[in-house]
């Protein structure tokens, strides 16, 4: 490691640090000082990489790459990630990301973690013990005790975090925030939750079949901590979010764009019990359809939540007081049930609407409370906050407390569709012993397991 590559470090290490605190002094020389308004200065410059790159990291460097340079990145599938390869020519490219950290380690200040979510953890963990920043997509992680193990993670690096739940930056996002802490709805006790997902198969059986594997695919590193599986097109590269080894179903997949906004508009934090229902479940691929209900207590004045989630074409009952001609958006949303009215809004926080329809044309729209992220732009965001000058909005301390409680329907799930009571500070459940046992992945194969996670959720889980 060069020296100029340690005060690179350092400095975006202090500036990031600082500007959490103020963001008054400015960070880098202005660009006009160096060749008039579009001249970017060097130094406010970020070096890129991207683990995962087939998919939606793909757009994820897109919506940053006009001003940040993409210098490496990593893709189990070279023939899927190719377009993307050829996207940008200069990007070292790898199929391991392990040795893209080795090589190129010292050259890179962020890395984006787009990878199918039992991989997540680890790669994240790997980049955030380097000292690099890390944009890590939804659901932030496979398991409960992955997801407690990066908050304390977090904590102990102090890098700059962010999950790839981009309508957390979004302008309707921060209106719908305002509407519900203006008190234009009154209390609110009741939140329902929906999704189209899953859009690829679930509730089947394994393949039977067992197929060659493709060429430029190393397998091997698809499979990461799970077990070993003989590869089938079955399962890569879209539809391993509906098996049980790699993806989280429906749940995992939307949980982070719509539980999102009432969990944040209404600080829920930890539920105290979980109940999931679904149709019928082998073990091997989720549900074709569930439905789960959190209970979340009260936190200050503000009571009880009762909340419930559904999939698979299961939806929640109109209330009255929406009309029959404006319909429940059959793509997802949420439906926030107040003393004095209904808040309702798309997947992403979009398109916020009240009801009755007398309640909207006499409501004021309310006081901004919330600043808005430029352009929308959420990778953009965490760039920004790395440089100091304003903070990531999904960071790892609201993120991992968010998917924590996402998942927690799974853990409900696959302990046999019973209710779970949950102690948030101990991170166990405390009433079915056994279902502590889906908190993490049992016997991990090497060299993936994250053994830190015995610490966030007892020893006796990881057996």
């Amino acid at each position: 490691m060069s020296d100029s590559t340690l005060s690179r470090r350092s400095f975006l290490s202090k500036t990031a640090a600082a500007g959490a605190a103020a963001f008054a002094a400015p960070l880098v020389v202005p660009r006009h000082v160096l060749g008039g308004s579009n001249h970017q200065a060097p130094s406010d410059t970020l070096n890129i990489a991207c683990v995962g790159v087939g998919g939606i990291g793909e757009a994820n460097l897109n919506n940053l790459a006009d001003t940040e340079n993409v210098v490496a990145l990593a893709d189990v599938d070279h023939n899927y990630a190719s377009d993307v390869f050829e996207e940008y020519p200069d990007a070292a490219t790898y199929y391991d990301y392990r040795r893209m950290f080795d090589e190129m380690g010292d050259e890179i200040d962020g890395v984006i973690v787009a990878t199918p979510d039992h991989t997540h953890a680890k790669i994240t963990a790997d980049a955030m013990q380097r000292g690099l920043h890390v944009y890590t997509q939804k659901p932030l992680t496979w398991s409960v005790g992955e997801a407690r193990y990066l908050r304390q993670l977090a904590e102990e690096t102090d890098v700059v975090t962010q999950m790839g739940n981009q309508g957390h930056s979004s302008n309707d996002a921060r209106l719908v925030n305002e509407y519900v802490r203006s008190g234009v709805i009154g209390e609110v006790r009741r939140i329902h939750v929906w999704t189209n997902r899953p859009i690829w198969p679930q509730g089947i059986e394994m393949p039977e079949e067992v197929q060659r594997v493709p060429d430029k695919l190393q397998w091997d590193l698809f499979l990461g901590p799970a077990p070993e599986e003989p590869y089938h097109e079955d399962f890569h590269p879209f539809s391993w979010r509906g098996w049980v080894e790699w993806g989280t179903g429906a749940l995992g997949d939307m949980g982070a764009h719509l539980v999102d906004h009432p969990f944040w508009a209404l600080e829920l934090g930890a539920p105290t019990s979980v109940q999931t229902r679904s149709t019928a479940f082998n073990g091997q691929s989720w549900p074709q359809a569930t439905m789960t209900h959190y209970n979340f207590p009260e936190r200050g004045e503000q009571p009880p939540v009762q909340m419930t989630w559904y999939d698979g074409g299961l939806m929640p009952e109109r209330p009255d007081a929406i009309p029959k001609d404006e319909p429940l958006n059959p793509a997802g949303g949420v439906l926030f049930v107040g003393s004095d009215g209904y808040l309702m809004h798309e997947t992403y926080g979009s398109n916020p609407q009240l009801f009755p329809v007398e309640k909207a044309e006499q409501t004021d729209t309310p006081s901004q409370m919330f600043e808005r992220v430029q352009d929308e732009n959420h990778e953009m965001n965490w760039v920004r906050a790395i440089k100091g000058q304003e903070e990531a909005t999904s960071d790892f301390e609201y993120a991992t407390r968010l998917t924590e409680a996402m998942l927690l329907g799974i853990v409900s799930l696959r302990a046999g569709n019973r209710k779970i009571q949950w102690d948030g500070d101990a991170g166990r459940v405390t009433n079915i012993e056994e279902a502590n046992q889906y908190l993490a992945r049992q016997n991990p194969r090497d060299p993936w397991a994250l053994s830190e996670i015995q610490d966030v959720i007892g020893a006796a889980v990881q057996k």
